[in-house]
């Protein structure tokens, strides 16, 4: 059985982490997470960049950001070689159980509206889709906007481990 380690990015990781986001969530886009962006967020305290690591190597990351009233998930992603393995599950169950445990009860994110796949990720886990925007990723495709309510959840979660 594989095992991933869920850790907080460190500053190092930006590279990787924007190499990541470029290859896997802005295909066919101008880059707008670049290594500065994403220190931004690392050094943010409203932030959190959560790494799974395999073998020292970062498999997949989120990262999110928290306000008083919703957090908004801004990134996903999980390398292909290691998908179907819960690894998004994971990172979005550690991000939802942080938010949850600091009393926000709402998650927001946008996906590709061509990205059926993650729609229906997003939706298996509680995620309901909230709205639909035109031209909303660099006037080249349209956005699904949706949310979670976590107080709507009926099953125990976990409190996040580092």
């Amino acid at each position: 059985m594989t095992t991933f380690d869920l850790k907080l990015a460190r500053y190092q990781d930006a590279a990787r982490i924007a190499a990541m986001s470029r290859l896997l969530v802005e295909r066919g886009l101008e880059p707008s997470w670049p290594k500065d962006r994403v220190q931004w967020h690392l050094r943010n305290s409203d932030c959190l960049v959560l790494t799974a690591r395999f073998r020292g190597d970062i498999a997949g990351f989120a990262i999110m950001q928290y306000g008083q009233e919703a957090a908004h998930l801004n990134l996903l992603a999980v390398d292909p070689r290691h998908r179907r393995r819960g690894l998004g599950r994971a990172l979005l169950t550690w991000l939802e159980a942080t938010a949850s445990g600091a009393g926000t009860f709402v998650v927001r994110l946008e996906t590709r509206a061509s990205n059926l796949s993650a729609q229906a990720f997003y939706e298996a886990l509680g995620y309901r889709e909230t709205a639909r925007v035109s031209g909303y990723y660099q006037g080249v495709e349209d956005a699904v906007q949706m949310a979670h309510d976590l107080r709507l959840e009926t099953g125990t979660r976990r409190e996040p481990r580092l």
